[in-house]
């Protein structure tokens, strides 16, 4: 087997457009630093991503030496479930489960041609190959690491689910107190099929070779400290954490969703022309959505503080019935509503960006830390309430919309705290808004300092290459 090049397997176990992305990126990563490594992706037919203006455009670029070299091995379609037939959690799951041999076909026969050195995926099933050496991506938080790891010891600590517990505290190793509504929605409720997923998610998670995460040392030094001294997991070893960010994507002239690329957009071309730091910028994710009236109380808000606003909305409605009457005239000349794909990177480096309104998914804070924008936090799902009390509390580079942590599951906001929030956000003259833009900016230079010879992030990367490599 001399002679045999060294690879490393990456697989976005889910079908969601922020597993694809974080796996490419880290693809990237490691084939930029290490172009010995022959880096392969294996791509789900099954996911609309498949056929993606992301994914045309990595293909494409393999001939340009600037760009990483990423291949991708294409798996067998799946017999996908109907959608009327199980709820979206459980469709997600069955498609997991259906993926596991392929997967391993897929590994024995990139085997033959090439020493597979890892396995790195972004859903944990155990086991995939023994044989060969399985990393976990994680794509959120390391604080929310933190909680999975320790979630099946809270499980077996109280019968009662969390929704039952709401504003009870609940302790956890390396976090600031969290309340039993604000856990993940997928285990808030311990009757429900997901809930099970779950936990026997987070109890394999601990027999992975390593686990990586797109974090850094100073962004939260108590989780990633509660994780690596192995607290969060007090009955099994804690693997390796690899703490690689930030780490974000660089592609962001090309629409995830599919569709053709888009090397110049409106919304970029309309920050030109705004003042420095005067734009309020609103965006709360792929499946970030609200009621019409809450919709209309947002707006309402918006145009009653006079603040220049960029907003992608996610919604089939038309504009004009979505929004209040007259509010696209009345506020044409200090906003624009973009209705389809924005490029959220270029969007939140622009000069003209000064505040940014988000769901708190995990790449979009992320986004945000890496050019020092500060934020308001309105978590709608997910693990994004976990998110937000640390982006708030721990990390200390946002205000929260909500004042109450038990009213934010209802997702209700008034027009009035619409307004208050943003111009808190925006006011750059206030002990509160100097003081949020100091810390911003200082997390932005360790998000450099982290990738520099020698820093936390740099450091990381290096051990998990030479784990491989050994």
């Amino acid at each position: 087997m001399a002679g045999m090049k060294q690879s490393i397997v990456l697989y976005p176990a889910s079908p969601g457009s922020h597993h694809m992305v974080s796996i490419v990126e880290l693809g990237k990563l490691i084939s930029q630093r290490h172009p010995n490594l022959s880096i392969t992706v294996l791509l789900d037919t099954s996911s609309p991503l498949a056929k993606s203006s992301y994914i045309n455009h990595l293909l494409s670029s393999n001939s340009d030496p600037d760009q990483a070299r990423i291949s991708f091995f294409t798996l067998p379609a799946l017999n996908l479930p109907q959608p009327d037939a199980q709820t979206r959690p459980e469709r997600v799951h069955q498609l997991r489960l259906q993926t596991v041999p392929s997967v391993l076909q897929a590994l024995k026969t990139i085997s033959l041609t090439s020493k597979v050195l890892a396995f790195i995926t972004s859903l944990w099933h155990h086991p995939y190959d023994p044989e060969i050496p399985t990393y976990y991506y994680f794509t959120s938080c390391a604080s929310v690491l933190a909680l999975f790891l320790y979630f099946p010891t809270v499980h077996d600590q109280t019968p009662e689910s969390f929704k039952d517990r709401n504003d009870d505290v609940v302790e956890y190793p390396g976090l600031p107190a969290l309340r039993g509504s604000q856990m993940p929605d997928p285990i808030l409720d311990r009757n429900e099929a997901e809930y099970d997923f779950f936990l026997y998610f987070a109890s394999y998670l601990p027999k992975a070779k390593g686990i990586i995460t797109n974090t850094f040392q100073e962004l939260e030094p108590r989780a990633i400290k509660a994780i690596k001294e192995g607290v969060c997991v007090p009955n099994h070893q804690t693997p390796p954490l690899y703490h690689i960010g930030p780490l974000i994507s660089d592609s962001e002239n090309r629409s995830i969703q599919g569709g053709s690329p888009m090397p110049t957009n409106c919304s970029t071309l309309w920050l030109d022309k705004q003042p420095s730091r005067s734009v309020v910028f609103l965006c709360f994710g792929s499946r970030g959505t609200f009621s019409e009236e809450q919709f209309k109380e947002l707006a309402i808000g918006l145009e009653r503080s006079k603040l220049r606003f960029l907003w992608v909305v996610k919604s089939q409605l038309d504009l004009e019935v979505l929004m209040p009457q007259g509010f696209l005239e009345r506020t044409k000349d200090r906003g624009l509503v973009v209705t389809s794909w924005a490029p959220q990177v270029a969007i939140l480096s622009h000069e003209s960006v000064g505040g940014f309104v988000t769901h708190c998914g995990w790449n979009s804070i992320t986004e945000a830390v890496t050019y020092g924008v500060p934020m308001v936090a309105w978590p709608l799902y997910a693990e994004q309430e976990v998110n937000s009390v640390v982006l708030v509390e721990e990390m200390k580079l946002a205000i929260p919309i909500f004042e109450v942590p038990s009213k934010s599951k209802q997702g209700s906001v008034s027009a009035d705290e619409v307004e208050k929030k943003v111009l808190r956000l925006m006011d750059m003259e206030s002990d509160e808004g100097k003081s949020l833009r100091e810390r911003c900016q200082a997390v932005k230079a360790m998000g450099l300092a982290a990738w520099r010879n020698g820093g936390s992030s740099f450091t990381s990367f290096s051990e998990l290459v030479s784990s491989w490599m050994h």
